[in-house]
């Protein structure tokens, strides 16, 4: 079994490969998504002015419990509602380089369903 420093090491450069090749513009932000043992953040995020939009993670939502996959799908929804109220329709999702399933596949799906676009 990896250790935990390393592993968070090894998605640290993972993430730094990702964020090489995306970038958030004013037209299409990056969604930005943070994931720790009790919560999960997400923040969408305009790299050219360097400005956070619109933000949201269990912590806000008040949510009992923040590490499992409903409480992702929560945090999903309301991150695409408060985009969509600041007109924002389509993002690049940026998985923070974290595996794209479990936590992270259910606040996608989530906020596709919900109406933003990626």
């Amino acid at each position: 079994m990896i250790p935990q420093r390393k592993r968070n090491a090894i998605r640290q450069r993972v993430h730094d490969r990702i964020r090489a090749k995306l970038e958030g513009t004013t037209e299409r932000p990056r969604l930005n998504v943070y994931r720790s043992l009790n919560h999960i953040y997400v923040q969408v995020i305009d790299d050219s002015q360097g400005v956070t939009l619109v933000s949201a993670s269990t912590v806000q939502a008040k949510i009992k419990t923040g590490g499992n996959v409903a409480a992702a799908k929560e945090v999903g929804k309301l991150v695409a509602e408060r985009a969509q109220e600041k007109g924002i329709k389509k993002v690049v999702f940026d998985r923070g380089g974290y595996l794209y399933h479990g936590r992270i596949k259910a606040l996608a799906d989530a906020a596709r369903e919900s109406g933003l676009e990626f």
